[in-house]
């Protein structure tokens, strides 16, 4: 679901959500963005038969900027979520916060 200045995510296996405020909003965005025109940009090249080295040059970019993205919203997830669960009472959501981390590091 997206409203001007704010997102609410859901997943697939479950019924949370997440307001994200603008600042947080527009910066995960942007982030996004610049990885879609890398990735438009490596599309590009593979089109115009670039040499491969290049390209594997650009996947590395683009692999750096959605690690980058992912520790952004990791880090905002601790801050927010976690800790508001925490304080809520539920620590089962560190359990989760360990499998996602797992998933991150394979």
């Amino acid at each position: 679901m997206e409203e001007k200045g704010k997102v609410q995510e859901q997943c697939s296996h479950c019924q949370k959500k997440k307001h994200r405020e603008g600042k947080e909003y527009q910066n995960l965005l942007n982030r996004l963005s610049r990885i879609e025109g890398q990735v438009r940009g490596v599309r590009n090249m593979v089109e115009e038969e670039r040499y491969c080295v290049d390209i594997l040059t650009q996947v590395s970019a683009i692999q750096s900027a959605l690690n980058s993205f992912n520790k952004e919203l990791l880090s905002n997830h601790i801050k927010t979520c976690v800790v508001e669960d925490i304080r809520g009472g539920d620590e089962q959501v560190v359990d989760e916060l360990c499998e996602t981390i797992k998933k991150l590091m394979r």
